[in-house]
Formats: C-alpha cells, structure tokens, sequence
C-alpha cells in the first residue's frame, strides 16, 4: 500500500517506519525543514531501540522517504495517518489546532477517496470534527478513522510489529477492509484487529492510560502507608500481583509516573469528564497523589537534612522518564531539579540519553557528567531517578569511594535492603523500612 504520515514525533516516526517493513510505500511529511533534511540523510532524531535498524534499512530500500512537501506526500496514498501533537491546553483539554488544521490543508489536495486515520491521541468526538473540517473543504469521497497507537516508548518497534491488539474505529466499510488489510501482518498470531465506531475507539486509548496511571498512583499510596505501618511495599506487590484479577504489571512503586502519554491522557479524560458535566473523582485523585510523588524524594532529603539543604551536593543517576528513552517530558527528575535548586542545593547528574534533553530545556543550571561515577565525586548523597539498567549493579566500592557519605536515596527501589545493610549505607527507598 502507499501510505502518508503526517508528522515525525515520536508516533509518527515509529509508525512510518514499522508500516515500510512490511512492504508499504510510506512517505513521512513535516512542515521541519531541517528535520526533515536531516531524516533524509539517515540520522534518527530520536532515540528508540531498535528503531535505527528499520529506519536504515527502509531508507536504503526507498520504502520509506521525507519530504516537506504535504501534497506530494497524499497525491498517491491511499491511506493518511495524523501523528500530529496535541499536547494540553490550559485547562488540561488537548489542543486539536495541529490535527484540524492538517486535515483542512489535505481537503484541499485530495483528488480521490482517502482514509485519513487519527493516530494522535485525541478526545472523543475528534473524528466528527475531523470529518466535519474536510466536508467543508472538498466534495471527494474520504473517511475518517481513529486508530490509536499503544506504543511503549523503550519498546515501541516491538508494540507495533507484534501489538497485544489493534483498536480501529470507523463504521465505513471500505476504510474498515483498508485498515485491516494494512495491519494483517501484524496480527499473524492471532491478537485480534477490534473494530468499533469511532467514539469508542478514541475513549479507549484515554481510558486505557488512565487506567494504568491509576494502578501506579494506588502502589504509590500502597507504599506510602507501608512506610507508616512498617511494611515493605515488595512484598505486598509481590502478593496482590499473583492475583490474576490483578496483575502483576504497572504494580511497582516509585516517584510518579511521566512521559508524553499519561499525564496528557489522565489530564484530558479528566477534563472531558468535566465538559460533559460528569466529576471523574478517581482520576482527579491519580493525578493529585502523582504530583505529591513526584517531589517525594525531596520530602525524604528535608526530613534527613533537618529541612536544610542549603550547599548541599548531590548526584542523580536518571534523567529520563523511564529507561530505554531520551524522552524527559514530565519527568519526575524535572521537579525533584526544581525543587532542590529553589533550596539552595548543587545537583550534578548523568542520564544514558536523556542528558541533552535536560540541557537544552534548562541549560547549565545543574553540572552533567560522563559517566555515572565521575557524577558521584564529593556529592553528600545519591538520588537514583531512573531505573537503567546500568544502575542495578554498580561498583559499590567506587561508590562508596567516591560519595562524601554513604547515603542514597532510591526513588526506584533497585537494591536488596540487605545488601544495603551488608555495605552500611544509609538507604532510603519507597515503601520500604529505612536503613541505617
């Protein structure tokens, strides 16, 4: 099939890319100049393993092409993916300007039957706005579909060549055969193609994230009590997680969640909730405890340092708001920075990807190292943000060599606390018994 993708972020990258594997024609069009430039020249402007082995190899087959160009990009394809931003308003609703001002410009060029398929995250109703945006702009024939991405950032590639499912909403029945012949290969082991009406599909991806948000902000206030009540927060996950019902996945506890997805998505759901006059208490609530997460881990440096962290030097290990990406959108390392600077302390940091990310947002406030030990030197306590691999097991004799005290504070729960014993560390985790 010859396929467009408009926009290059991050689901638009990965889709283009993942659809020229199977053989698609896929042409990729942003309004970037030098973006696109410079995805023409083979250089990937994100970091998503193994994302660079199949943009190569499509690149060199000629399966996959960049261009500015938004009518070049359409002339032939028979179906248009939107991966456009929507990112949140002020009052928390996703600003749809980018999808319906991209929808105004194809209605303009179309000169037969196309599917426009939604791929950004989008509320309910967006396809009939969509919908209602090209009908003013053209009389050629078109349809709709919302087709959200569930797409993992650090495995991403792996999300859309072998998705758990494929949610398509359109109750056209020629864009409904379109669809599920593009995404046949995908499905080759079963996992199901679920077709439903427009709506529903746009409310399934919102309810999807909201949903995991708030396991990980109910085990969040599961390990806050258990530090109250003297109980470890592992072992209750551990418990509970066997229970099939449950599930053993979006269980561990931490300093919040992050990301491009579930603040945006919670905050949306929350805010849709709202227009139609309908007070979603649980959500309000996921998000309240997430932002009280999120600063955590200064909470427990207040406390240790008897609320004086004035020239106070520490080292953070993670910038990113999970491993195996570079992405710190709403990461909880951002407000935990924040909140030490307005405190008066000095950070020092590494992150394996996320280090440029962080300096180009704000700039040369904090000191970033080249590696996770040279971060340590002469700093009064460790703080571990993010759960790399890397950081699971250091060289604890370098650590303990380099850090002026042996103290860490774990927003990850990375370490045995009986190792931590054994080496006499101070260490302090989430929902977990303090050791000293």
């Amino acid at each position: 099939m010859k396929i467009a993708v408009v926009g290059t972020g991050y689901v638009g990258l990965v889709t283009g890319t993942c659809l020229a594997e199977t053989g698609n024609q896929v042409t990729c069009v942003d309004i970037n100049e030098e973006k696109v430039k410079m995805m023409q020249e083979g250089q990937l402007p994100i970091y998503e393993p193994g994302l660079e082995l199949l943009f190569h190899r499509n690149i060199s087959q000629k399966r996959l092409l960049f261009t500015n160009n938004l009518a070049n990009a359409i002339a032939d394809a028979q179906i248009i993916f939107l991966a456009l931003p929507t990112p949140p308003d002020g009052d928390g609703s996703a600003d749809l300007s980018y999808v319906l001002g991209a929808a105004k410009d194809i209605a303009k060029l179309i000169t037969d039957y196309k599917v426009i398929v939604t791929k950004s995250t989008v509320p309910v109703g967006t396809a009939d706005k969509v919908t209602a945006v090209i009908k003013a702009n053209t009389n050629i024939e078109f349809a709709v579909v919302s087709n959200p991405e569930f797409l993992r950032e650090g495995v991403a590639v792996e999300d859309f060549m072998k998705p758990d499912r494929v949610v398509i909403g359109t109750l056209d029945e020629r864009a409904r055969k379109l669809m599920a012949e593009l995404y046949a290969p995908y499905v080759r082991q079963g996992n199901p193609i679920i077709f439903m009406d427009e709506r529903s599909s746009e409310l399934t991806k919102y309810a999807a994230n909201s949903f995991l948000a708030t396991k990980i902000s109910f085990m969040n206030e599961v390990a806050n009590l258990c530090e109250l009540v003297g109980a470890d927060v592992d072992m209750v996950r551990r418990g509970i997680g066997a229970d099939n019902r449950i599930g053993n996945r979006f269980l561990f506890s931490g300093i919040g969640y992050g990301g491009s997805c579930f603040p945006k998505d919670v905050q949306a759901l929350a805010k849709s909730a709202q227009e139609n006059q309908y007070d979603f208490k649980i959500l309000n609530s996921v998000m309240e405890v997430n932002e009280i997460q999120k600063k955590l881990l200064v909470q427990k440096l207040k406390k240790y340092y008897n609320n004086d962290l004035k020239g106070k030097k520490f080292a953070m290990w993670g910038l990113a708001f999970k491993p195996e990406t570079d992405d710190i959108r709403e990461a909880p390392a951002l407000y935990i920075i924040d909140e030490l600077l307005k405190e008066g302390a000095t950070i020092s940091v590494f992150d394996p990807e996320g280090m440029n990310n962080v300096k180009a947002l704000i700039g040369d406030k904090i000191n970033y190292a080249t590696t996770q030990y040279e971060v340590l030197d002469g700093a009064d306590a460790l703080l571990i943000v993010t759960e790399w691999s890397l950081f699971r097991t250091p060289d604890f004799d370098q650590v303990s060599s380099l850090l002026k005290n042996k103290v860490i504070f774990d927003g990850r729960n990375l370490y045995d606390l009986q190792k931590m014993v054994d080496l006499g560390y101070y260490y302090n985790s989430i929902g977990r018994k303090i050791i000293s």
